[in-house]
């Protein structure tokens, strides 16, 4: 269904937090840093209700476009947005402690997570190049902000202005991509795109098209941290105030996967194996390097960068499969990842000492003993991450590798599984530290009680996934389900 200028209402949740997110900045301007516990307390509510929103405007099984078909809603769009709703709130969340003790309590972080996510909203709503490159941007511009939110912190500032330049560097890219592809199609809208090339039949795509995917597919990559556009990754998710790494390791990204398939899916569905040779490289790289470059790393939160550019590879291999079973795969493997990722960064938040932020693995000697649940919560989500059954993330990797073996990519599943039992090792290695290593020190027992609930949940869910995975499983292919129709 098409819908032009006439009914703004299925963008209604995306004009709502554009509305709120000036409301909270003209609120802080009056009231001063005084009202930032406010004004976050406000911003999770209006994340709480665009969420609402999201799923009463959107009726089921229906897509329609407008503002001229340069957005789209429907049930993938649905599906990503509450997952990135829900993981902005929880970084709001996780943020309010942790900003107060350090001194960057602020009214605007919780303003800009808020633009951020409305960039994201956007961003998988997208139906033309210009509309992507708009929400893109905005969800960038934010980003940058926030990564050197600390300005007193020379580390901080550095992972803000290293990801300013590299990300500049990525928009140039992308909207090179975006012109090649316009002089050879003649729009940039994705419904016309695919119109042209199902008008084409079996003919093969110009090598000036070919070019213009390449570059689009560069400047999503470095938004997801696929090698070999990795580089801002590990030096921003340790510079970054803790629960700003945190953001970006599951919003952010979600919604980036999520454009990156709207992107090759919808106007390009047509050239799957122009495109799948792509994907197979960044695939095979990340994947390498997320599992190597990882084993040295002291610093959790290093780790925990790399790891997202193996986790990323993973995710990855069902898009290179570009089947039905592959692109449900990615989202349930994303979505475990998201939760995942929420649960581990929250024990990381909790772990100081004297007052004082601890960021090395060996601070967690001991841990089992002096805390037994947040060791046990960090242990889940590492088994987790390995792909050790049954936690949830055993699933998600099973799912793409699959799709990828019924695919035909056999070469590329099993990279996936050798990488895999790599990665294990580093994930293990801080169950082996927290358990069987002595000597070290209690952390503060000062934890908020947000902070527990955020860490017992997502550690049940992902514990008894293997229990219900019904509802995700349903969610993620009627997803899938509306993107192929589209």
């Amino acid at each position: 269904m098409t819908n032009e200028f006439g009914s703004i209402l299925p963008a209604t949740p995306e004009i709502f937090l554009a509305i709120a997110a000036m409301v909270l900045l003209i609120l802080g301007v009056y009231r001063g840093d005084r009202s930032t516990g406010a004004i976050s307390a406000l911003a999770v509510l209006v994340l709480i209700v665009a969420g609402i929103a999201v799923v009463a405007l959107t009726p089921s099984g229906t897509r329609t476009t407008l503002f001229s078909r340069m957005f789209v809603t429907d049930a993938f769009g649905v599906f990503v947005k509450l997952l990135v709703l829900a993981g902005s709130a929880l970084a709001i969340i996780m943020s309010v402690g942790f900003n107060r003790r350090e001194g960057i309590a602020r009214f605007e972080f919780p303003v800009l997570i808020v633009l951020a996510t409305l960039g994201m909203m956007m961003m998988v709503s997208a139906n033309d190049l210009m509309s992507l490159y708009l929400g893109l941007e905005l969800q960038s511009l934010a980003l940058y902000v926030v990564a050197a939110f600390h300005r007193d912190s020379v580390r901080s500032s550095e992972a803000g202005l290293k990801y300013f330049v590299l990300g500049a560097l990525s928009s140039g890219m992308l909207l090179y991509g975006a012109s090649m592809v316009y002089g050879f199609v003649g729009t940039t809208n994705f419904t016309e795109i695919a119109t042209v090339f199902a008008k084409k039949g079996g003919a093969g795509p110009s090598v000036g098209l070919i070019v213009g995917i390449v570059f689009i597919s560069a400047g999503l990559a470095f938004k997801i941290a696929a090698f070999p556009f990795h580089m801002w990754t590990p030096d921003v998710y340790e510079g970054a105030p803790t629960p700003v790494t945190a953001f970006f390791s599951a919003a952010p990204k979600l919604a980036a996967m999520a454009l990156f398939l709207r992107v090759l899916i919808g106007p390009f569905g047509d050239l799957t194996e122009a495109w799948r040779q792509i994907i197979w490289f960044l695939a095979i790289g990340s994947m390498l390097l997320g599992s190597f470059a990882a084993i040295a790393q002291t610093n959790i939160k290093r780790l925990l960068a790399y790891s997202s550019i193996g986790h990323i590879g993973y995710a990855l291999v069902g898009l290179a499969a570009g089947t039905t079973d592959g692109l449900r795969g990615v989202l349930i493997y994303m979505t475990i990842y998201l939760v995942t990722v929420i649960g581990t960064f929250c024990v990381v938040l909790s772990m100081r000492r004297g007052n004082r932020m601890l960021e090395s693995i060996d601070d967690l000697r001991g841990l089992s003993r002096t805390n037994p649940m947040m060791a046990a919560v960090l242990a889940i989500m590492m088994f987790s991450m390995a792909g050790i059954p049954p936690l949830a993330g055993f699933f998600g990797k099973l799912y793409v590798f699959l799709a990828a073996i019924e695919a035909g990519l056999y070469f590329l599943a099993v990279v996936g599984v050798l990488t895999s039992v790599v990665g294990a090792y580093y994930y293990i290695r801080i169950i082996k530290v927290m358990y069987f290593d002595e000597g070290g020190e209690a952390f503060d027992k000062k934890v908020g009680g947000e902070m527990v609930a955020i860490q017992a949940g997502t550690g049940l869910l992902v514990l008894f996934f293997f229990a219900f995975p019904g509802p995700l499983l349903a969610a993620s292919g009627a997803a899938i389900k509306a993107l192929l129709a589209g």
